[in-house]
């Protein structure tokens, strides 16, 4: 945690004459931008996969129509057509996966004392150890702190929005399936698909609840998400 937090001082001494003293909430945002990057190459092999898995559509609601009545068989099947077509269900989790860690990182440098004198650097007038509720407590939402969140809030709601948009299209874009080629699915898929488009609305509950450190992380991240995949599924 010591490296971690010593990585984002300097990352903010770099930045200082740039950002003055949100040089710390810059150094985050670079960083974020930074893990972005490097998991770029798992995103676009997300999209690959996604693409692929639309393009065995076809093959698969024929297995739907072979195997209608016995939907473990139709699973077994499903999942040996991905095997043969060298396609993972689970690709389009792996670049979530890989972000974990530095989001961790962030909560809980900034949410004990292991961060030092990165608790005292603000974004303006925000402490970056700080929360939203702590926000209302110094000042109210009209304060320096609960303007700062506000601005945040309607970030995240602008990405959010586009990210529906984003969502909805990739969805819209894969070849319907004739009713009478509708049939079991695997477990929970069509929860996942009814849930995707609003995902990106639930970075709101995120930027609420941790330290501002870490919700710069997350709306950086989606921000990210929602170009890149806007650009990728085009």
């Amino acid at each position: 945690m010591s490296v971690f937090a010593s990585l984002v001082e300097r990352l903010a001494d770099l930045l200082q004459p740039l950002f003055g003293a949100s040089a710390a909430a810059a150094a985050i945002i670079l960083f974020t931008a930074l893990v972005r990057l490097l998991v770029h190459p798992l995103s676009r092999a997300a999209a690959r996969g996604q693409k692929a898995r639309t393009a065995l559509q076809p093959r698969i609601a024929e297995l739907r129509r072979k195997h209608a009545r016995d939907p473990e068989k139709l699973q077994r099947a499903v999942l040996e057509l991905h095997s043969e077509a060298k396609v993972s269900p689970l690709s389009g989790c792996l670049p979530m996966l890989f972000q974990m860690p530095a989001f961790f990182l962030l909560y809980h440098l900034f949410s004990g004392s292991s961060a030092g004198d990165l608790l005292s650097h603000r974004l303006l007038t925000a402490p970056l150890g700080g929360r939203w509720a702590d926000a209302l407590g110094d000042g109210g939402p009209l304060g320096g702190a609960g303007l700062v969140y506000a601005a945040l809030f309607a970030l995240v709601a602008a990405v959010a929005f586009v990210g529906y948009r984003v969502n909805r299209r990739a969805l819209a874009d894969r070849p319907p399936l004739p009713a009478a080629d509708e049939g079991p699915q695997l477990p929970g898929l069509g929860a996942v698909t009814r849930v995707l488009p609003f995902m990106s609305f639930l970075t709101l509950v995120t930027v609420a609840v941790v330290p501002l450190a870490a919700a710069l992380y997350v709306v950086t991240s989606t921000t990210w998400s929602v170009a890149e995949r806007a650009l990728l599924y085009r």
